[in-house]
């Protein structure tokens, strides 16, 4: 099975860091971003296709043709044109069912093992402030009824974490640009779960990465934890 990685971003929320480090390898807790990533994919991931693009050379001089026995393949993104437009710049590449992450957050493995074992699935975790990112409704058999981009009100505070399974289905659909003129994931999926049931599974550990103070919190809540272990 693949995992489709997409890592062309410019990091521009995590300047400076960024400024000379493309964030997939930004380390975090003594390893960089993907790394995480790929350690945290299930045994049934053999390939992990990468989309890159804002210094992708250094992420592929990185992480060469394979990382721990699994198959690293690259294709590139040469505008930032979106979620969307990334995975379909893989397309040619992929084949049957995969799973989709972005390069930017760390995922507890149990729920990418759980995940996999559904058609379609994407998976979920609550936060402390659902408004910032787009909230999802799961309907009565606990598939997904729809995402909500920043609402002023909700629900659960159940947030999308731009993690899903997919297949060859996500490429049917035209996508409307953005008023930036960007492709975006979330409304693809939107429309396919309008047709085929999309399982809503909950990730316990999650944990977005977007500015430098994350990094920090981070390892200190891990530095925190293992001191209170040992």
């Amino acid at each position: 099975m693949q995992a489709v990685i997409l890592a062309a971003g410019k990091g521009t929320r995590m300047l400076p860091l960024t400024l000379t480090t493309p964030k997939p390898l930004l380390v975090v807790v003594g390893k960089p971003i993907l790394e995480h990533i790929i350690d945290a994919l299930p045994l049934e991931i053999d390939e992990v296709i990468l989309v890159v693009g804002y210094m992708g050379e250094a992420i592929q001089n990185h992480f060469g043709d394979t990382y721990k026995g699994i198959k690293i393949s690259y294709v590139w993104q040469e505008e930032a044109k979106g979620t969307y437009d990334a995975l379909l710049t893989a397309r040619d590449k992929i084949s049957g069912k995969f799973l989709v992450l972005v390069a930017d957050d760390l995922h507890g493995p149990e729920a990418l093992a759980e995940a996999i074992t559904y058609p379609l699935a994407l998976i979920v975790s609550e936060h402390e402030d659902p408004t910032k990112f787009g909230v999802v409704v799961r309907n009565a058999e606990g598939n997904l009824e729809s995402i909500v981009e920043k609402p002023d009100s909700y629900t659960e505070p159940l947030v999308s974490t731009a993690t899903m399974v997919l297949d060859e289905r996500i490429f049917k659909y035209n996508v409307t640009p953005a008023l930036n003129g960007e492709l975006y994931l979330p409304v693809a999926l939107d429309q396919l779960a309008h047709e085929f049931p999309v399982r809503v599974v909950e990730q316990v550990a999650w944990t977005p990465l977007g500015y430098p103070e994350d990094i920090e919190r981070y390892e200190t809540k891990v530095g925190y934890e293992a001191r209170a272990s040992s």
